[in-house]
C-alpha cells in the first residue's frame, strides 16, 4: 500500500496516534481526533495535557507541527471538553 491508497482522513489520523502514543509513552497525555472540517483538524488532548500550562506549546508544537509537515495547508484546532 502506498501514500495514496488512504484518505486524507486515514491519514491525518494515523499521524495523530502515532504522535498520541510518544505524547503517553513519555509524558502521560493523549491526543485524538475529533474531526475534520475541510483542511482544518480539530483534535482533543487528554491525560496529563489536561490542563497543562504546556499544552499550547503541545498542541501547535508537537501535533500541528507534525501535521503540517505533511500537509502544510492545514490548520490545527483543539476542542474544548464541555
Amino acid at each position: 500500500m502506498t501514500e495514496q491508497d488512504f484518505t486524507f482522513e486515514e491519514q491525518v489520523n494515523g499521524l495523530i496516534e502515532q504522535i498520541s502514543a510518544y505524547i503517553e509513552h513519555y509524558h502521560g497525555g493523549s491526543v485524538e481526533l475529533d474531526r475534520i472540517e475541510g483542511r482544518t483538524v480539530f483534535v482533543r488532548l487528554g491525560g496529563a495535557c489536561e490542563d497543562c500550562p504546556l499544552s499550547p506549546a503541545t498542541l501547535q508544537g508537537w501535533v500541528a507541527g507534525t501535521l503540517r509537515q505533511f500537509f502544510p495547508d492545514i490548520v490545527v484546532e483543539e476542542t474544548t471538553s464541555c
